[in-house]
């Protein structure tokens, strides 16, 4: 005796499946209104987008500077082939030549950070006041 499927009920046939409907397109994207061309308009616009770029652009900078760290910019100067004045030099070198060869070492090493020098220039005047000579 052969098996019924489905509990007992006949098989029913399956209706032809018809070809899938056509997809449709997209609507092509509306122009822009055109607002009749004003000059100040233009400029204001542009000017708005030029401020939302630079801001764009500082943004962009801070973030590349927290992942390779803060830029740093060197200005390398050339100093002026000059002649030193010898009269200063040669009164300096008897009393307060130690001081300011100390002082002239630490501004041509220091570049434009001057503050750094301070100290000596402080020990200079010092000296300079307590021999008599003039600053």
């Amino acid at each position: 005796m052969p098996r019924k499927s489905s509990g007992g009920r006949p098989a029913r046939a399956r209706p032809a499946r018809s070809a899938p409907a056509p997809v449709k397109q997209a609507p092509p994207p509306v122009p822009a209104p055109s607002s009749g061309g004003s000059v100040l308009g233009s400029i204001g616009s542009t000017i708005a987008e030029g401020m939302a770029f630079g801001g764009g652009s500082a943004v962009a900078h801070r973030a590349v500077d927290a992942v390779m760290g803060p830029r740093t910019i060197r200005h390398e100067t050339v100093p002026a082939a000059a002649p030193e004045p010898a009269a200063t030099a040669s009164s300096d070198s008897d009393a307060c030549g130690m001081h300011y060869k100390a002082f002239q070492d630490c501004i041509n090493s220091s570049g434009s950070d001057i503050s750094k020098c301070q100290f000596y220039m402080d020990m200079l005047s010092s000296c300079r006041k307590s021999s008599g000579l003039a600053a």
